[in-house]
């Protein structure tokens, strides 16, 4: 589907000219999930059963997305698949996305609202999520634009589309697509509650064909049992060839299997904000690098380059 037109775009950037969207080839494309977040900072600490003075705001969100975005700010061709609703706040992402120069692929569900994400962020920057997945959650084979799966392009799937029941085929069908197109595929995965919900032994299942899979400490342990980063992703080769693990404030570790793990320790921050889309900005910084080529350590550091840099924003987009 064409992008909407610039009604209500609420000030940012305005989208390409139809033609241009449909020409223009994408070298990343994501699939995954689109969100709205409202992000409650807390000034103080929690004081639990009371009341915490916070700033309210709401962020276009969702993982899926916030890779796309920050990708395309970054510099990098990139389109993203998803779903949104027919509503205000599903127009306003719909329209961001754009804003970062992103191709965006979106299908609008006539029944179930733009998925919804309140995220509680303590004064140290420490989040919690309470996630509505709303239209995410029909993502189905079927939305998928078949002229974004071409030899030489890149596909990035979201955990959480595979992680969802709902959302699941289509994750599989674009995997399967890619595979056809000879495409690579790249997947993380999403979160380490819901990552257990579903169990190791499927998920390893589910994203069989991934050359590249992230994780972060907790999500590797979910996987393999292992508490130490590198013993986890030592483990994983067996099922991918490449796998990254984020370190947060120690940085990142790439394992290649028969090859030494290659760490890159993370920028000095003075302060963290908000850690929320921080890993997104990672997985955007990191995949443009290694699809050029480039050493594992560049493509490491071009990873935390951004998640440091989203580490200082509240929300988990760039600023446009």
């Amino acid at each position: 589907m064409g992008p909407p037109g610039p009604e209500g775009s609420g000030g940012v950037v305005p989208p390409r000219k139809y033609s241009e969207v449909m020409t223009r080839m994408a070298r990343v494309v994501v699939i995954g999930d689109l969100m709205t977040d409202a992000v409650a900072h807390a000034m103080l600490p929690l004081a639990r059963g009371s009341d915490t003075p916070a700033s309210v705001t709401m962020h276009g969100g969702g993982s899926g997305a916030n890779i796309a975005a920050w990708m395309a700010a970054d510099g990098g061709d990139v389109a993203f698949i998803g779903r949104r609703g027919a509503d205000i706040a599903g127009r306003n992402r719909d329209m961001e996305l754009m804003g970062y120069g992103v191709d965006a692929r979106l299908v609008m569900d006539p029944e179930r609202p733009t998925g919804t994400c309140v995220v509680m962020v303590t004064h140290k920057g420490e989040r919690t999520m309470l996630s509505d997945p709303g239209a995410n959650a029909a993502l189905s084979p079927d939305d998928l634009p078949h002229d974004l799966f071409v030899p030489g392009a890149h596909l990035h799937v979201s955990g959480y589309t595979l992680l969802s029941e709902g959302s699941r085929a289509a994750g599989l069908a674009a995997i399967d697509f890619a595979r056809r197109a000879n495409m690579t595929v790249s997947i993380d995965a999403a979160s380490a509650a819901p990552l257990e919900r579903t169990g190791a032994e499927p998920f390893l299942e589910l994203s069989s064909g991934a050359v590249l899979l992230f994780v972060n400490a907790a999500q590797g342990k979910v996987l393999t049992g292992r508490d130490d980063p590198e013993a986890a992703a030592r483990v994983l080769t067996a099922w991918y060839p490449h796998v990254v693990v984020k370190l947060g404030a120690d940085g990142a570790l790439f394992y290649a299997n028969g090859r030494p793990p290659v760490r890159v320790p993370a920028p000095p921050v003075d302060r963290v904000v908000d850690s929320t889309g921080a890993g997104d900005a990672f997985i955007a910084g990191f995949i443009p690098a290694w699809l050029d080529k480039k050493p594992p350590g560049e493509a490491l550091g071009s990873g935390c380059r951004l998640a440091a840099h989203a580490l200082n924003l509240i929300g988990a987009r760039p600023v446009l």
